[in-house]
């Protein structure tokens, strides 16, 4: 017996969910949306696919970290779905001149490789290339044409406060908690949030009020969350890994019909326009009412994918308690 088949076998015996010791198998739902289901059988065929034919899910698999390829696949799939709705809504069509060669240049057909590859991304790699090719590539296609739709006429307003590190250098979970708590404390009532930005203004801390940002100034910030939450909602989110500092802000308006005029404008690149497509996927998720297994996790708004647990997703976005104010 060859050594993928091996692996195959010894990933059938031990995995429900990705993951040994996870309970007895049964069918269910990997996650649902609205009446559409996606089944745990339908995600482990493309975790066992995948071990079958990439090295590096082998890899994950002798690690016993294929937890993390279930969490990348469902991830993609519910941005499938999220996309495919949208792009009826919108009345929008993926330019199959474009599916082709992306389908003609993108390596999808060769193996994921087994190193130089940053680990954070390696499972949405094998995810990537283990799905359907051309539904992979369609939906980067459909992304990158809702951003263009509404690019231009995109900006969002908001009032924030910033956690950054004190002087004797919080640890980054630290920090995290106190991003969160202030965003609990921000999302109070409607007020709240004024009175947390003004005692922070008066503390010496980066605040902003009445912040203005059409996506067109802003290619980078377009594709946070930020720009994908509501009005009325609170998020909080580490804008670079590479620097200790938190944004906690509250959304005041998003306008996605006004072009905007600015000075400088700042064409953004195709990677960009996939990244602020999805981005405008994040009010879809509660509006399509997705329920997500726990046993892959919980769906992060900020990142716009799948969370081992509460604990480890990468932001928040807390709703605002209260009537609105006049």
């Amino acid at each position: 017996m060859g050594r993928p088949r091996a692996l195959v076998a010894a990933v059938a015996a031990c995995l429900l969910l990705a993951g040994c010791g996870s309970g007895p198998s049964q069918v269910g739902a990997a996650f649902l949306m609205g009446d559409r289901e996606v089944t745990q059988d339908q995600v482990q065929e493309l975790i066992d696919k995948a071990v079958r034919e990439q090295p590096a899910a082998q890899q994950l698999a002798q690690q016993h970290k294929l937890d993390q390829l279930g969490r990348a696949i469902v991830s993609q799939l519910v941005v499938h779905e999220l996309v495919t709705r949208a792009a009826q809504r919108e009345g929008l069509a993926a330019d199959e001149q474009l599916v082709n060669q992306a389908l003609a240049q993108d390596p999808l057909a060769t193996p994921v490789p087994t190193t130089g590859v940053d680990p954070s991304q390696l499972p949405g790699q094998i995810a990537y290339r283990t799905r359907d090719h051309r539904e992979a590539i369609t939906d980067q296609v459909l992304m990158r044409a809702l951003a263009q739709k509404y690019f231009e006429k995109l900006s969002v307003t908001f009032d924030y406060t910033s956690v950054v590190s004190d002087d004797g250098g919080a640890q980054p979970a630290s920090m995290r908690e106190k991003a969160f708590a202030k965003a609990d404390e921000m999302a109070a009532s409607p007020a709240a949030a004024a009175q947390v930005i003004q005692a922070d203004t008066a503390a010496g801390q980066q605040t902003s009020i009445g912040e203005r940002v059409p996506a067109v100034q802003a290619p980078d910030l377009a594709a946070t969350v930020v720009f994908g939450a509501l009005p009325g909602t609170v998020v909080a989110f580490q804008p670079s890994a590479q620097q200790a500092a938190w944004i906690v802000a509250v959304i005041r308006q998003r306008d996605l019909s006004t072009p905007q005029s600015v000075d400088q404008a700042t064409e953004p690149t195709a990677s960009q326009l996939v990244a602020i497509g999805q981005r405008l996927l994040q009010p879809y998720v509660d509006e399509s009412g997705l329920r997500l297994n726990p046993r892959y996790g919980v769906w992060d708004p900020v990142a716009m994918d799948v969370a081992a647990s509460a604990a480890e997703t990468t932001g928040a976005v807390v709703s605002v308690k209260g009537p609105a104010q006049p």
